[in-house]
């Protein structure tokens, strides 16, 4: 039987009629994904794809605890699911007790709809974009600018299923829009991008305007050496940097000393001051346009997950209330172990600094006293000291120079070396929140909503020749 003839939820029930295990976990994953690319102002390719995967952990109880094998394969039939079982069971059998045992979750309600077909995704999801994005094609190329980019639209079923009763499923509908704009002689460059679920609520025209407008700042180019500057954060930087931070906040690894959230003499830094500003960082699987999975889904072990945990209710968490560090990442394990309480990694997160200026406004109030900066995003973002989260990396796409409230030019990108945390207790103002896409990690994480930050002496360490 072929795998698009097989429903998720008859490869679950399989999975665990087939298990001799102690113990058996079982997520089968339904992806479809449609995209449209572009170049030069004109669709190069377009698409739709479906692909499907299925994680079993098996457990297996020993004198000495229990331990866990987890296998994951893609395009599995029916007939190929006893061998899977088989593996898992094996692996399990050969792996000393796991660190992280804990019982199965029970006690979760099924979820509505199980046993239904996977929503997918198709080429209908860009009806009403696809005839924008012909129009701001022309627009750009009467204008003299070059248009490059994709949108892509990601729809993912998950299943799960235990051995110890959970039923369970969650639809994931993921979207993204990047877009560069660029003069014929290549000379200039600006990028935008957006975050959706369903591409109802983004417009091409008005990424379009907003890298026009980019290309005509830069048309007067100017030349700063390093040094700290003023700096305004847009909020798909603030995100990126955010999102590196939220990774980096396991509870487990500050309290054995390892982590900018360790404290000094032991323990955490919950309950610490990190920001001036009433900056509240948080997440909620229900937070309107930023939904994501209410329970976890861990296909494999790490500080920041448990496939014991799988099927573990989600709840909204406030990682720092105004500015004060409330909570650290941890399983059912990592909790015991710290005294801490049960927060699991949820798959968005919002920055709230109680700001009303938009990002136009703040540039208008800028530069008065000096020279400011206003960055368009943030790249190749790489860890230097996890003692003190210090990340580097290179701006991209526009660094503009701003004077006595006014963009008068382009200068070149920079290298910067920062701590998301220390950015956090300088940062002078917050604007308002919006939902964002991440750059650097867009591929990964898209649902975030961000304001943009003023910092007052962002670290630019070295002059990048990059474009």
């Amino acid at each position: 039987m072929s795998p698009r003839n097989t429903k998720p939820h008859e490869i679950v029930e399989r999975v665990l009629e087939l298990s001799r295990a102690d113990g058996c976990v079982v997520i089968a994953r339904e992806e479809s994904t449609a995209n449209l690319r572009w170049a030069g102002n004109a669709l190069t390719t377009n698409g739709v794809t479906r692909g499907r995967s299925v994680t079993v952990v098996a457990t297996v109880d020993g004198a000495e605890g229990t331990a866990s094998g987890v296998v994951s394969r893609t395009a599995v039939t029916m007939d190929e699911l006893e061998p899977l079982v088989r593996a898992a069971e094996a692996a399990a059998r050969e792996a000393g007790p796991a660190e992280d045992a804990q019982p199965l979750v029970t006690g979760v309600p099924h979820s509505p709809g199980f046993t239904d077909a996977p929503a997918e995704t198709s080429s209908a999801v860009f009806d009403a974009f696809a005839p924008a994005l012909g129009e701001a094609f022309a627009r750009a190329r009467s204008q003299g600018r070059e248009l490059y980019g994709f949108a892509r639209h990601e729809m993912e079923s998950a299943y799960l299923g235990t051995s110890a009763g959970l039923r369970l499923r969650h639809d994931q509908p993921t979207g993204a829009l990047e877009m560069n704009a660029k003069t014929p002689d290549r000379t200039r460059s600006a990028w935008a991008g957006r975050a959706t679920r369903d591409f109802t609520d983004v417009d091409p025209g008005a990424l379009d305007a907003e890298l026009a407008e980019r290309l005509a700042w830069a048309a007067r180019r100017l030349e700063l050496p390093a040094g700290r500057y003023e700096t305004l954060l847009p909020p798909t930087a603030v995100a990126d940097l955010l999102v590196y931070q939220q990774w980096s906040a396991t509870a487990r690894d500050a309290a054995e000393g390892r982590t900018v959230f360790s404290r000094a003499g032991g323990g955490t830094r919950i309950g610490e001051k990190l920001s001036g500003l009433p900056l509240s960082l948080r997440s909620d699987p229900h937070a309107p346009g930023l939904e994501c999975a209410p329970f976890v889904l861990a296909g494999s072990s790490g500080d920041d997950a448990s496939v014991f945990d799988n099927g573990l209710p989600i709840a909204a968490t406030e990682w720092i209330r105004e500015g004060v560090l409330e909570h650290l990442l941890t399983t059912r394990h990592s909790a015991g172990l710290t005294g801490l309480p049960m927060t699991p990694y949820t798959d968005n997160l919002i920055l709230d600094g109680g700001g009303s200026r938009s990002l136009e406004e703040m540039v208008a109030a800028s530069g008065h006293d000096g020279p400011a900066l206003l960055l368009t995003c943030l790249w190749y973002i790489r860890e230097v000291d996890p003692a003190s989260l210090l990340l580097t990396g290179l701006t991209r796409d526009g660094v503009y120079l701003v004077e006595k409230g006014e963009v008068v030019g382009e200068v070149n990108n920079f290298r910067f070396n920062e701590s998301p945390v220390s950015l956090l207790s300088r940062a002078t103002e917050a604007g308002r929140t919006e939902p964002t896409l991440p750059r650097e990690w867009g591929d990964y994480f898209t649902r975030a909503a961000m304001p943009a930050l003023r910092i007052p002496d962002f670290n630019m360490s070295s002059v990048s020749r990059g474009v």
